[in-house]
């Protein structure tokens, strides 16, 4: 595994220097994450007990409620607020949801695998072993929590931004990530076997821990700190020997 340090600290690029913006002279160009735009209307609030499978809930706010262990896959949420319940082991397999905010959810072992989540906002999840793998996000933020063994296997990134949040052992593998930002994150122990990434901006991350997929970060713009603190895991993958 290699570990960065900060990469927003001193002498580390910031503000549109960062993102090869105006009066960045010479700075990696990479294209930036475009961030959603959430404008809820007036929501109802849940009433039916549970959630269905299929369902379809449009303008609904979900809070404080103990959802776990229930069945909501290949349900719709549009429009929707989700504020301070509990996912334990909920089952939301092929669920699409569309233009909502999803607000200190916590839980573990809930089941996004095959969902979709688009133009979505997530705030201070506490989640672990979230499965989300094949799942695609567009337009998505994470800002602030922690999420432990994120698994994101063979899902599809793009115009994500992961700000102010903890991902322990997040798992990118076979993923594909397209404007992907790391903003004031940690990331511990991420693995990008054969992910395929596309202006991928790992500069703002103040921690990175790579455990595999070292050799997948073509498309990736990391700093020159970075570089550093990655040069052994890089030439252990490379087969390079550095001694003296």
């Amino acid at each position: 595994m290699a570990r960065t340090g900060s990469g927003t600290g001193a002498g580390a690029p910031s503000g549109a220097a960062a993102r090869g913006g105006a009066g960045s002279r010479g700075a990696a160009v990479v294209k930036g994450a475009r961030r959603p735009e959430v404008r809820l209307p007036a929501l109802e609030p849940f009433a039916d007990g549970e959630l269905e499978p299929d369902g379809d809930y449009d303008g609904v706010e979900f809070r404080e409620l103990d959802l776990t262990g229930q069945d909501g896959g290949g349900a719709r949420f549009m429009d929707c607020a989700v504020t301070g319940c509990a996912l334990d082991g909920t089952r939301l397999r092929g669920a699409r949801v569309l233009d909502s905010v999803l607000t200190g959810l916590r839980g573990v072992g809930t089941d996004l695998a095959e969902a979709t989540l688009r133009d979505v906002e997530v705030r201070d999840a506490r989640l672990g072993g979230a499965q989300l793998y094949g799942a695609v996000l567009e337009r998505v933020v994470v800002r602030g929590g922690k999420i432990d063994y994120l698994n994101l296997r063979q899902a599809r990134l793009r115009d994500v931004v992961f700000e102010g949040c903890v991902l322990v052992e997040p798992d990118f593998g076979g993923a594909r990530l397209e404007r992907v930002e790391f903003v004031d994150c940690t990331v511990k122990s991420a693995d990008f076997t054969a992910a395929t990434l596309t202006d991928v901006d790992l500069r703002g991350a103040v921690e990175l821990g790579i455990a595999g997929g070292v050799g997948r970060l073509s498309g990736a713009v990391i700093s020159a700190a970075q570089l550093l603190d990655l040069a052994p895991v890089l030439a252990a993958e490379l087969g390079i020997r550095v001694e003296g």
